[in-house]
C-alpha cells in the first residue's frame, strides 16, 4: 500500500507549493484534486490546454501520484466533455483512478446508474477506473446503496472514506462488505460527533481497516484527507499520521 496525501490537505496554496510542503513532510505520492473554482486545478484548465495541465502535474517533486479527485460543476455534455479531457490527462501521467462524488440523496437511482455509467464509459477508453467516494448526505452514505450501485454499474469502484461510516449521522455503520469494491481510501481520524479530530483522539480502527484491506489484497492509495484545525499544528498532524500508517504497512 502506498501512504499519498491529498492537495485537499492544503487548500489555499497552489499546486508547486502543495508538492514542496508534502515532500518536506516526506510524503512520497499524492493524489490532486481537480474542481471548478479551484486554486490549483480545474475541469475547465484541463479541457481548454490538456498538455498546459498534464505538465503542471507531471511537476510533482519527483512526487508519484496515486489519482485525481475530480468534481465537475458543468452539466449536461459540458460536464462529460471535461471528465474526458481529465480521463486523458489521467492517461497521459499515468495515473489510474479517478474519484468522483456520487449524487446527493433523494436523487432517482436509475438517473445515477445511467450517469455513472456514462463516467465508466468515457474513463475505460483511457484505461481510467472511476470511484465513488464514500460520503454523507450522498447516495454513498449507505454501505449497501454502494454495493448496488456497483453492481449495476460494470468497472465502477469506491473510494472508502470510512469517517463518513462513523461519524454522525452515520454512525457505527459497518462498512466491511465494501472492501472488495475498494480502489482507493481518505483517511483522518473521526470521533462519533466530528468528522475530524486530533490524530489518535478519534474512532478510525487503521489497523484493523488495513488488515481487512489486505485480506482483497489491496495495494494502492491510502490517502490523507486532512483540513487544518483551528489551534492545532497541521504539518505536525500530516506528519503524525504519515508515520501511523506507514508502520502499519
Amino acid at each position: 500500500m502506498i501512504v499519498s496525501a491529498s492537495t485537499d490537505c492544503f487548500p489555499e496554496l497552489g499546486l508547486p507549493d502543495v508538492f514542496e510542503r508534502l515532500a518536506d513532510l516526506e510524503y512520497s505520492a499524492v493524489e490532486i484534486a481537480i474542481r471548478h473554482d479551484h486554486p490549483q486545478v480545474t475541469p475547465e484548465f484541463v479541457l481548454q490546454d490538456v498538455e498546459k495541465a498534464i505538465n503542471l502535474c507531471r511537476d510533482t517533486h519527483r512526487l508519484g501520484i496515486t489519482g485525481y479527485a475530480v468534481e465537475i460543476s458543468a452539466k449536461g455534455d459540458e460536464h462529460y466533455e471535461q471528465f474526458a479531457a481529465i480521463c486523458k490527462m489521467a492517461k497521459a501521467t499515468k495515473v489510474a483512478t479517478l474519484t468522483v462524488p456520487s449524487a446527493e440523496l433523494g436523487t432517482p437511482f436509475n438517473e445515477e446508474v445511467e450517469h455513472l455509467r456514462r463516467l465508466v464509459s468515457i474513463a475505460t477508453l483511457e484505461s481510467v477506473v472511476v470511484s465513488m467516494r464514500s460520503q454523507i448526505g450522498c447516495l454513498t452514505e449507505d454501505p449497501d446503496t454502494v454495493v448496488v450501485l456497483c453492481d449495476n454499474v460494470k468497472g465502477l469502484r469506491i473510494t472508502l472514506d470510512p469517517s463518513h461510516y462513523i461519524c454522525e449521522p452515520n454512525t457505527n455503520r459497518n462498512f466491511d462488505k465494501l472492501m472488495k469494491y475498494t480502489q482507493n481510501v481518505y483517511l483522518r481520524d473521526t470521533s462519533k460527533s466530528q468528522l475530524q479530530v486530533r490524530v489518535g483522539q478519534g474512532e478510525v480502527d487503521y489497523g484493523k481497516l488495513i488488515n481487512l484491506l489486505r485480506r482483497v489484497s489491496y495495494d494502492r492509495a491510502l490517502c490523507v484527507h486532512m483540513q487544518a484545525l483551528p489551534g492545532v499544528d497541521h504539518m505536525a498532524e500530516m506528519r503524525k499520521l504519515r508515520l501511523l500508517l506507514e508502520s502499519l504497512t
